[in-house]
C-alpha cells in the first residue's frame, strides 16, 4: 500500500471520528496525541498533517476516496468508517449521513463485509438497565454466588484473544477488539447480579478513562502504517516485531479493564470516577508486565483464529 493510499484511509478514519461534530476539546487532544504517536513510528505518511487537514476542513471526503486505488481498499475504508462511528455508542444522525455519503462516494460493488455484520455489535448488551452510572453509588445488588476463579480465567483468555487479533493482517481483526472488551465487562457485571445495558457498560469504560474511538483509531493506525493490512501468506502478517505495540496495548487494556470490572462489581459499584481511573492506571501497568510472559500464548492463539470464530465470539455471550 502506497503512502498516498495510507493517507487516504487515515483521512477517512479522522473524518468518521469527527462526523458527528460533537468532539470535546479533551477528545480532540486525545486524537492529536494518537496522531503524534503514529507520526513517531517512522512512517512516510505525515499523520499530523492528515489530522490537521481534517480539523481545518482542507480535505473533502471525495478527495480522500479518490486516493483509494482498489476495490479492496474502498471496502476497507467503509468498514473502517462504520467501526469508528460505532465505537463510542449508537450512530448519530450525522454519522449515519456521513456513512451514506461515504458509501455513495465509494461506488458500487461494496460487500456487506465484516463491518456491516458487526455494525452495532458494541451495542449487543441491550437488556434495559436499572442501575446507576459507573461512578455513582448504586442500589444494593442482589447477593449471588460468584465463581471468581472462572472470571479471572475469562479475563486472561479474552486478553490473550485481543492481543492475538493484533497479529492478524485481516481488516476485520481490530474491529472485533472493542466489542469483545465491552462484552467482557458485561459478563463480569451480570455474574455479580447487575442488570446492565449498553450505555452503562460504555459509561464504565469512559469513567475508567478508556476512549473507545481513540483506542480503535490507534489500533488501526498502527496496523496500517506497519503494513499489516496486506494479504500475507500464513496469516500472521509481519509477526510480533512490527505488531508488538498493538499487541501490548490490546492485551493490556483488555486485562486491565476486566480486572477493574471485577473489583468494581465485587465491591457493589461504589468506586468513584477518580478511584476508577487511578485503579485502571495501576492495573494497566501490571498488565503490560504480564504481556511479555504471555507473548507465546498470544502467538499460538493467533495461529488458530479465523473470521468466523471471532465473529461468533463477538455475537455470543462469553463463556
Amino acid at each position: 500500500m502506497t503512502p498516498t493510499e495510507q493517507s487516504s484511509l487515515l483521512t477517512v478514519a479522522w473524518l468518521a471520528a469527527f462526523a458527528d461534530g460533537d468532539k470535546s476539546e479533551v477528545e480532540r487532544a486525545q486524537l492529536r496525541s494518537i496522531a503524534s504517536t503514529l507520526a513517531s513510528a517512522g512512517s512516510t505518511v505525515d499523520v499530523q498533517a492528515v489530522l490537521q487537514d481534517v480539523l481545518l476542513k482542507r480535505v473533502s471526503l471525495a478527495q480522500a476516496v479518490a486516493g483509494l486505488s482498489t476495490q479492496e481498499q474502498r471496502q476497507l475504508a467503509f468498514e473502517l468508517a462504520v467501526t469508528v462511528c460505532d465505537a463510542d455508542g449508537a450512530q448519530s444522525q450525522a454519522e449515519q449521513q456521513f456513512l451514506s455519503t461515504l458509501k455513495a462516494a465509494l461506488g458500487s460493488g461494496l460487500d456487506s463485509g465484516f463491518a456491516a455484520q458487526t455494525a452495532g455489535l458494541a451495542l449487543l448488551v441491550d437488556a434495559p438497565g436499572t442501575g446507576t452510572g459507573a461512578g455513582s453509588p448504586s442500589a444494593a445488588m442482589p447477593t449471588v454466588s460468584v465463581d471468581r476463579t472462572r472470571l479471572e480465567k475469562t479475563i486472561t483468555n479474552q486478553a490473550l484473544l485481543c492481543g492475538a487479533l493484533e497479529l492478524l493482517p485481516q481488516s476485520w481483526a481490530s474491529m472485533a477488539i472493542i466489542p469483545l472488551q465491552l462484552r467482557l465487562v458485561h459478563t463480569i457485571g451480570t455474574a455479580h447480579g447487575a442488570v446492565l445495558d449498553a450505555s452503562m457498560v460504555k459509561e464504565f469504560a469512559a469513567a475508567a478513562g478508556v476512549g473507545l474511538t481513540s483506542q480503535y483509531l490507534e489500533q488501526f493506525g498502527r496496523k496500517l502504517l506497519g503494513g499489516l493490512l496486506g494479504r500475507v501468506a500464513g496469516g500472521l502478517g509481519r509477526g510480533v516485531g512490527s505488531a508488538g505495540a498493538g499487541v501490548a496495548m490490546s492485551f493490556a487494556t483488555t486485562y486491565a479493564l476486566g480486572q477493574l470490572a471485577l473489583r468494581y462489581y465485587a465491591g457493589g459499584r461504589k468506586m468513584s470516577t477518580a478511584l476508577l481511573r487511578e485503579t485502571y492506571t495501576e492495573l494497566l501497568g501490571t498488565a503490560r508486565q504480564l504481556q511479555t510472559t504471555a507473548l507465546p500464548q498470544i502467538q499460538e492463539r493467533a495461529r488458530t483464529l479465523d473470521a468466523g470464530q471471532v465473529l461468533q465470539m463477538v455475537r455470543q455471550p462469553l463463556a
